[in-house]
């Protein structure tokens, strides 16, 4: 099965399995064997394939020049199937202004399937666009060729999201601070940081670095937190379960659900996040409970071997 993955990344060709900066969709392309395309040149690409997979960027910026492009038409020229791939929340067009969101719409009505990433999504596009059109997740997926877990237990509390709304990270903090002052707080780097937030005090961030030295990082740390009320593609919380540090997150992330359902609750409900921090710091049996149980759940149900199976499955369904 030949597959193609189009997006506004500016590389053509193929993710090697040690690629430096493995984040989520590097994975799934490697683990998929699939050519990479930058959209804008989808006139250039001269083989043909049997699944091309559009991964439309999530801001007006990276789409305006898409805008006059038929990019289902020309991605049928090379391509047996054609598939629109979720980046960002699914709601995340409405942002845009209303000539892109109808663009954004009549991509998902013209392609032959769509990925989301979440099975909690599903309902959601299923509604925009109706009919019996394939509609699967694409679950996160990370390599772990030589990526060790972690051993030892650390004596720090890692937030996943920076203090903005997209991340929630004001509300991670509250419930991190649960844990003080045994354990220390630290938090992530990502685009959206605000310059002050060095000034907090009792935080510390950890520098933006690419995925492989990330997910060494990461093993040093006791507990996640991410409230993050952003539905997206839940990688911290895969992360974490990776390692078996238990992560409080919000259910409605696959991979918080899936992989530590013993420390999720529901969307804002921050009330019962601390309840759950209280215990993780004070009960050591349900902290091992949780642990032992991520790290179990993440191989039974995120490892390359089961995503494989899984996407077989989703391209199956259009033969």
């Amino acid at each position: 099965m030949k597959i193609a993955l189009l997006s506004q990344m500016g590389f053509t060709g193929k993710i090697p399995r040690n690629h430096p900066n493995m984040r989520t969709e590097f994975a799934q392309m490697c683990a998929l064997n699939a050519d990479h395309y930058p959209l804008y040149d989808v006139d250039k690409i001269t083989e043909g394939y049997d699944h091309i997979i559009l991964m439309i960027p999530k801001t007006q910026k990276d789409r305006d020049s898409l805008y006059n492009i038929d990019i289902v038409k020309k991605a049928r020229r090379v391509g047996k199937y054609v598939w629109f791939m979720q980046e960002g929340p699914n709601w995340i067009f409405q942002d845009l202004p209303i000539h892109q969101q109808f663009w954004h719409y009549n991509v998902l009505m013209e392609v032959d399937g769509i990925l989301t990433e979440n099975r909690s999504d599903i309902p959601y596009f299923r509604g925009l666009v109706g009919g019996d059109k394939p509609i699967w997740n694409i679950p996160s997926l990370m390599i772990t060729d030589d990526v060790v877990s972690r051993s030892e237990w650390g004596d720090v509390v890692i937030l996943g999201g920076n203090f903005v709304r997209w991340y929630g990270g004001f509300d991670s903090y509250i419930v991190g601070k649960v844990f003080q002052p045994e354990y220390e707080l630290a938090c992530v780097s990502m685009g959206r940081k605000q310059t002050l937030e060095d000034q907090i005090d009792d935080i510390t961030y950890t520098p933006y670095v690419e995925w492989r030295e990330w997910i060494n990082i990461l093993s040093q740390y006791h507990v996640g937190v991410h409230l993050m009320p952003t539905v997206g593609a839940g990688t911290f919380n895969m992360n974490c379960a990776f390692h078996g540090i238990p992560c409080i997150g919000y259910e409605q992330v696959d991979t918080q659900r899936d992989l530590h359902p013993l420390t999720s609750v529901k969307n804002e409900d921050v009330e019962s996040a601390r309840h759950i921090a209280e215990k993780l710091k004070n009960d050591d049996e349900f902290y091992q409970e949780c642990s032992i149980q991520s790290r179990e759940l993440w191989e039974k149900l995120y490892s390359e071997e089961v995503f494989l199976e899984h996407m077989n499955k989703v391209f199956g369904s259009l033969k």
